[in-house]
């Protein structure tokens, strides 16, 4: 996902900014002056990557079409301390309603910004490529994914409709690997991929077998996760996840996979701090 859709962006928003406002913001409605333009400069607190720079513009004009943006640098970039990240301008009103919402977003998805790049830098040097999970905020899903490809990780599927992926409890309920693999692959279209997570060797040979185009190595240690990518001898994508973190990304990725997958990113992101001050 290089980009957001312009719609699903709309709607997201929408939501956003009716879980603050409500019946209305019962504050500002009463100020003196509220319609009066201001001018207010978005600043970064700390150090970090910025995301959602993007998302000021169509959040604010949801409030006033009147209000003007201007971004002083752009998603993907690094700020230090004090860095000025945007300008924004028009009624009073409108600048104070959506200033909670806009800020909660910049700094939640700058988070995810700031602790993907660091672990993408992390495995530079290897082949490995770093992709997100569905370990995600509920309602935050499309943004928290854009955060990871603006730190300059992939993305994994979206949900559950846009790839087939075995998991444990699937294999369970199917009865073997083989049986999964078997049952999805003549529901699916041809153009499709199937992955399978595997926890051993014994499962890995079955997933090779059944027909799997991607296995997941599941919760596997250095040594184990060598040989299976020994095993697969370029027969599958490899993939691997469980327990992935900045101090062991690196371990993980000088074993030969090909991906590492990790909620981290999302679930271990700490908010960067950025205020919005009108001048």
């Amino acid at each position: 996902m290089k980009g957001l859709d312009p719609l699903a962006l709309q709607e997201v928003l929408k939501i956003y900014l009716s879980e603050d406002l409500g019946h209305g913001d019962i504050t500002t409605c009463h100020l003196p002056k509220r319609e009066k333009w201001v001018s207010a400069v978005v600043k970064a607190k700390s150090t970090g990557v910025v995301a959602g720079l993007i998302l000021l513009h169509p959040l604010f004009h949801m409030l006033d079409p009147t209000v003007q943006v201007e971004s002083l640098t752009k998603d993907g970039e690094t700020f230090e301390e004090g860095t000025p990240l945007a300008h924004v301008k028009g009624p009073a009103l409108a600048l104070l309603r959506g200033e909670r919402t806009a800020l909660n977003l910049l700094q939640r998805l700058s988070g995810i910004a700031t602790i993907t790049r660091e672990m993408v830098n992390l495995i530079s040097s290897t082949k490995a490529k770093l992709v997100d999970t569905r370990k995600t905020t509920p309602g935050l899903r499309l943004l928290e994914k854009y955060a990871v490809t603006v730190g300059g990780a992939l993305n994994h599927r979206m949900g559950l409709y846009d790839a087939a992926m075995i998991k444990d409890n699937h294999i369970k309920v199917a009865g073997s690997i083989k049986e999964a693999v078997k049952a999805i692959r003549q529901a699916i279209p041809f153009t499709s991929s199937i992955e399978v997570e595997v926890k051993n060797l014994t499962e890995l040979q079955e997933a090779i077998q059944a027909g799997a185009d991607i296995v997941l190595l599941d919760n596997m240690d250095a040594s184990l996760l060598k040989e299976a990518v020994s095993i697969t001898q370029g027969k599958v994508i490899t993939e691997a996840s469980g327990g992935i973190t900045p101090q062991n990304i690196l371990q993980v990725a000088q074993t030969g996979v090909d991906y590492i997958s990790s909620g981290a990113m999302v679930h271990h992101a700490t908010w960067v701090d950025i205020n919005m001050k009108i001048e």
